[in-house]
Formats: structure tokens, sequence, C-alpha cells
């Protein structure tokens, strides 16, 4: 076995999903196959138990788990300390928000390419509530996020800044907005939801609060998305005001007072907090944390 089957096995052993990890890892569905295959060879166990539903790790499997992890890890250090010049090599594999690569990564890049110019970043950006998800899987080392209101064993987590979630809606659409007295008919008004992530669950425990089933005209992924569907008066929605201010359509929104109003978002640098023995991330994450 190589260290590239280890990281394969290692993301399946997280996302315990052969197509995700097909996906995320750039491989056809039958070579993730045969990769396991040869690996259930090598050690003459199954290591997961699969069927049309579901995929689970075997106990041959977790304990492949940890020794995937540790050699991974020790190779990532062996590598570094083979380095001749004293300078930190390789790379570093981020991911983040399009509003965070250009607000907050812009800082944090320009103070550790001046540090560790040897070591290179890659960069993926899309929906930031899949964050976490690719961070436990391995997809990525280092992510820029929101920290969840309930924070998971295993990670490390530094807070950069803080921003309100806001509840907006169109401008050139103000009819909108229904209301009933002084308040906003959220059973009427058209709500504009994320599919999944923090901004999402604060929202639902919201309107439970109020004991209100909202009318939801949409759920859709990134906060970029909402924001354009607002402006052209498909519903209301809820965004950081970060991610707003970034907007080039915040022109065409406003902003509405609700109240009470929603926790805002401490957003971060987030790793694994095993990742911290690697001497790259513990530069990057020293600098993040240095502002």
């Amino acid at each position: 076995m190589d260290i590239e089957e280890l990281k394969l096995f290692r993301h399946l052993a997280e996302s315990l999903h052969f197509g995700k990890t097909s996906r995320a890892r750039h491989v056809t569905p039958s070579a993730l196959t045969r990769t396991i295959q040869r690996l259930e060879a090598e050690v003459g166990e199954r290591l997961f138990d699969r069927d049309k539903r579901s995929v689970r790790l075997t106990k041959a499997g977790e304990a492949m788990r940890q020794y995937a992890e540790e050699t991974i890890t020790r190779w990532q250090e062996l590598k570094n300390s083979l380095a001749d010049d004293g300078a930190l090599h390789g790379d570093i594999s981020l991911y983040c928000s399009v509003t965070a690569a250009y607000s907050i990564l812009p800082g944090i890049l320009g103070r550790f390419r001046k540090t560790c110019p040897e070591v290179q970043i890659k960069l993926q950006t899309g929906d930031a509530a899949q964050g976490l998800t690719r961070l436990r899987n391995g997809e990525v080392e280092v992510i820029i996020d929101a920290l969840p209101d309930k924070q998971a064993g295993g990670l490390e987590f530094r807070q950069l800044t803080e921003t309100p979630l806001v509840f907006i809606a169109p401008l050139a659409f103000p009819e909108t907005v229904i209301y009933e007295g002084p308040e906003i008919d959220w059973r009427k008004t058209p709500v504009i939801m994320a599919e999944q992530g923090l901004s999402r669950e604060r929202l639902d425990r919201w309107f439970a609060t109020k004991k209100i089933l909202p009318n939801i005209y949409a759920q859709v992924a990134g906060n970029e998305a909402i924001i354009a569907m607002v402006s052209l008066g498909c519903g209301v929605g809820v965004v950081p005001r970060l991610v707003l201010e970034k907007s080039p359509l915040q022109a065409q929104i406003t902003v509405l007072t609700i109240s009470p109003a929603l926790a805002p978002f401490a957003l971060g640098v987030c790793t694994v907090k095993k990742n911290l023995r690697n001497p790259k991330i513990l530069a990057f994450w020293e600098i993040a944390d240095s502002r």
C-alpha cells in the first residue's frame, strides 16, 4: 500500500460513501473499489461492510483508519524533516467561501507568503456550509468558516472576526414582504433558505421559537445564491452581513429590522487538532492567529 491509497481509504472511512469519496478524490468509483479491495487483500480482513444502502467500518477497518492517520501524519513529518535548507516546503489544502477568500484570507496569505515562501496554498472555494464536512473527511487541512454552535471534539478553532446574521429583502420588489399589521406574515412571505449549515440551523430555531411554519420558496447552496434570488424578488433571506457588504448586488438589497436578532457568526480558522503536528499547518495557524 502507498500513501495515496491510504488517503483514499481515510476519506472513505470518514464519508462512508463511495460516490462522495470518488468525486472528492477525483478517482472513478471502479478505481476506488479496486483500491479498497487491494487494501483488504493486503490486510487479510474486510475493512468495510457494505450493502446497497450503507457502508460501515468493520473492527479491522477502525484499526486501519488509525493506522492510516498515523502513517500519513508521519510521512508528512518525514518529508518536512528531510528539507535540507531548514525552510518549510510542500503545500496546504485550504477551503473557504468566495467571500472569505477576498475579505479574510488576503491578509493571512500575505503574511504567510513572506514567512513560508516555499509552501504552496491549494485553495478551494465553495459553499461555506461544506467546510466542516470537507475538513472532517480529510479533503482539506484548514478551513475558514463560522464557529459551530456545538464545537465538535478533535477540532481547533481560532476566531478572526464576527459578523451579524441579517434578514434581507429586495429593494425593487417591496411587495415581496407581506405584513399583518406591523409584523411580517411569515406564512405568506416567501423565504429563501440555505440548504444546510449554521445559518439554516439558526433560522430554523428562530422560526421554531416563534412557532411559525415559514413559507419556504427555495432552499439553495451558498449565501451568494440567496442574495441573488432575494434581489430578484423571489423572497426574503438570511445571510452574514459580511457577505452582503462584499456582494455586487448589495445596492439592490435592504436589511430588515427583525426582533429578536439572530446570533452573529464567529468567523475564524479551523483545523483538526492533530494537523497542528504538521509544521506547515502550525506555521499557517500561528500567522492567522497573530493578526
